[in-house]
């Protein structure tokens, strides 16, 4: 062996006893010594090996489809929807005169709030059902009124309706971060599952298995925000305007787009008639004489009526009766005690919630102006 080869050993010997009096230090201190010595030593001994990436098992439905048929933008500039990828995203379908929709926004304002931090982006695409919901500033009183903050894609010409196939109001659709829809909900309620899909969807973007228990939402709403009581309603939505009219009892029948005196008749249960001089169009009735009634016999806790002006000038007086007497405890957030309300816009009003035991009752609104428009009768 040469010099130079005995030189290597005892190199190597030296510095494997020095290796040995350091790690000896080390195991009596509990101290790092080793950082900076070597990275692949210190990854094996001290870290574990690398938790594999989570994958949600939630099925893959489709692509999000672009909001580019939007004809405007509320809160928002307008929204690309390749410029959301890396997001979570609710996409709600709504019109502000649904009912169902409205009792679903104390739920989207939590989760909006609660989950915006973790990359939950909210998307209103708000759709019309009824012509008059095409009104830009019906949809932005209408956002204000709901506070909803986040971004709402005017879908007036329901381009953005049909590119999702979408046929519900309300219609939620849950979009993971890649765009793709991995969960939709339609119509109201099942909010568990909704909140679950969306702390899966972020854990998913995060890359771990949702492991908190933390209690879903469950919000009070307020007014016609409240959640329908169920179990009492005997009475379905009813449209006036002939296109979808039913349950219509005044005698002298629907007469088509003409200007006619009605009288009240007897309404049977979910029957309804009109008072004075009507004209019945496709989607809804417009008084046209200084004053008139509309009569309806139903069974729910909430009645609701969508109201507005046919042209749009004034406000319209009307006072409401539950069997021919004020409404008192029963009244609705639009009227008082007394029955009193006013129309001042187009929109979903409140007219009755019943205190202490559901019964079937006769509805009267007597309307003390001309010009009223009323579209449909919701409950809850």
């Amino acid at each position: 062996m040469t010099q130079t080869g005995h030189s290597k050993v005892r190199g190597k010997i030296s510095l494997l006893a020095a290796t040995i009096v350091l790690v000896s230090e080390i195991v009596a201190t509990g101290e790092c010594g080793l950082a900076a010595t070597g990275p692949r030593a210190v990854a094996s001994a001290a870290s574990p090996p690398a938790a594999p990436a989570y994958h949600s098992s939630l099925p893959v439905e489709g692509v999000m489809p672009s909001f580019d048929g939007a004809t405007s933008w509320l809160n928002s500039s307008p929204i690309d929807a390749e410029s959301l990828r890396g997001k979570v995203v609710l996409v709600d379908f709504w019109a502000y005169s649904c009912i169902n929709c409205i009792r679903m926004d104390p739920y989207i304002r939590i989760w909006a709030a609660k989950y915006g931090d973790r990359g939950l982006v909210v998307i209103g695409v708000h759709t019309p059902e009824f012509r008059f919901e095409t009104d830009i500033a019906n949809i932005r009183r209408a956002t204000e009124r709901f506070a909803m903050i986040w971004p709402v894609a005017v879908d007036s010409n329901r381009i953005i309706w049909w590119a999702f196939g979408n046929h519900y109001w309300p219609a939620l659709y849950f979009i993971d971060a890649k765009g793709r829809i991995r969960h939709h909900q339609f119509g109201e309620g099942d909010y568990e599952t909704s909140e679950r899909v969306i702390r899966e969807l972020l854990a998913e973007t995060e890359g771990r298995m949702v492991t908190d228990e933390q209690p879903v939402t469950t919000p009070r709403g307020e007014g016609a925000e409240a959640a329908p009581d169920i179990a009492d309603i005997r009475s379905e939505e009813t449209y006036l305007g002939y296109e979808r009219a039913t349950g219509f009892a005044s005698p002298e029948g629907i007469r088509r787009d003409e200007a006619e005196l009605y009288t009240v008749g007897n309404p049977a249960s979910n029957q309804w008639s009109l008072e004075g001089g009507w004209t019945i169009g496709p989607e809804r009735v417009i008084l046209n004489t200084p004053e008139g009634d509309i009569t309806y016999r139903f069974r729910a806790r909430d009645l609701h009526l969508v109201l507005g002006h046919a042209d749009g000038s004034k406000p319209v007086r009307f006072t409401i009766s539950i069997d021919g007497t004020p409404p008192g405890a029963s009244h609705g957030s639009d009227t008082d005690q007394s029955g009193e309300g006013i129309v001042t816009d187009t929109r979903l009003y409140q007219l009755v919630r019943q205190s202490g035991d559901i019964r079937e009752h006769t509805f009267r609104i007597h309307f003390f102006d001309s010009g009223i428009a009323a579209y449909s009768f919701t409950f809850g």
